[in-house]
């Protein structure tokens, strides 16, 4: 049987013009490598799974001019990893092999991940070399909590903000390795695999590897998808929001329950439904539909029934959702919790038309006095 490799491994992007929304940072990277303007002093800050590490790798390669697959790369470039490396003397390690020049190509490139994990005497150790280094020498930092590192080094680095990846970044990229795997994929599995991981690229094709396997035939669907990531389908959201602004609480209550009984938490469903609610008033205007991260089908379905639900009682149900999603952890009785803020929604329609009713009353009395 052939070793399998993980997308993330197997498709790490060789060259700037690879990596995935990231075009701020490598357009810059390129051109201070062209216009021999690169500072020996970088630092690379955002999530995981964005590009940070993959940008230093190949970051360090362009200065030397070497190949990917070149013998010389281990000889040039230097990776510690700060998280088990983090003393004194693992810093006075590296400063030590600093002072010999490289035997082959033009830099030593010395990239040390999760940087905020050194303690504050290696910091301080590592601040003399950091600010002059020899002229061979480049240090790239990766953090993901820029927050920890001490400012006297990062008064010392320039400093590269990574983005979160956006989702149709991610589905795009997505679909372009299903094609080259010869795998069958919906755009809406996609779509939801990308909103899954949350801006990282990296956890987006590891869960887009478990998809693949769970799949008996190989195929990524929206229905395998849901069951693997043990997602709540949009079909449910878009039901009970319809059940409670036509004011059937019965309705609503046997969805909940069904909810339930398929192994998701009151607690799960009342933060999607609040998302859902948010998706329907962001609907409302042209302006922001693009903030609508979804497959192309179900933005439409969006648009359809944020044109049959008013603004009203969108913002009073989002509002009902959010005051339970805050005290449901207090809640002794949880299910109990939901089904009120359901009971709650269900009688929007009622409050907004006694209020409509009653203010009518008040102007046609004002006139007649």
């Amino acid at each position: 049987m052939d070793n399998f490799v993980v997308s993330a491994r197997k498709y790490r992007p060789l060259g700037f013009d690879e990596v995935v929304g990231q075009a701020h940072i490598t357009t810059t990277l390129k051109n201070a490598i062209d216009n021999n303007h690169l500072a020996q002093a970088l630092l690379f800050c955002g999530p995981r799974g964005v590009g940070k590490t993959t940008c230093a790798r190949i970051l360090a390669r362009m200065v030397n001019g070497f190949d990917e697959n070149s013998e010389n790369n281990n000889l040039n470039i230097y990776e510690l990893d700060a998280a088990s490396n983090n003393s004194v003397d693992d810093i006075r390690n590296l400063i030590d092999q600093v002072r010999y020049p490289p035997q082959e190509g033009k830099y030593k490139v010395y990239i040390i991940d999760e940087v905020h994990m050194l303690s504050n005497a290696a910091f301080n150790a590592f601040l003399k070399t950091l600010e002059e280094p020899p002229e061979y020498a480049i240090f790239i930092l990766a953090t993901t909590e820029k927050h920890k590192v001490i400012p006297t080094i990062l008064s010392r680095c320039q400093i590269f903000d990574f983005n979160r990846i956006q989702v149709s970044d991610i589905s795009g990229h997505l679909k372009g390795i299903a094609q080259k795997e010869n795998i069958k994929a919906e755009e809406q599995a996609l779509h939801l695999i990308a909103q899954k991981a949350d801006g990282a690229l990296r956890d987006a094709l590891s869960i887009f590897d478990l998809i693949v396997t769970f799949s008996s035939g190989g195929e990524v669907t929206y229905k395998n998808t849901i069951d693997n990531l043990h997602i709540l389908d949009y079909d449910y959201y878009f039901k009970v929001a319809d059940q409670l602004y036509n004011e059937d609480l019965s309705g609503a209550l046997l969805s909940f329950d069904e909810i339930l009984n398929n192994g998701f938490d009151g607690h799960h469903f009342i933060t999607g439904l609040s998302a859902h609610f948010r998706d329907l008033l962001v609907c409302k205007d042209n302006a922001t539909i693009q903030l609508l991260e979804v497959a192309d089908d179900i933005k439409n379905r969006y648009l359809e029934q944020s044109n049959l639900i008013s603004a009203s009682f969108l913002l009073t149900a989002l509002n009902i959702a959010n005051g339970f999603d805050i005290s449901y952890k207090g809640s002794k009785n949880q299910r109990l919790h939901v089904e009120l803020a359901l009971m709650k929604m269900a009688h929007v329609q009622s409050a907004i038309s006694l209020t409509s009713k009653s203010s009518s009353t008040e102007e046609v009395k004002k006139k007649v006095n």
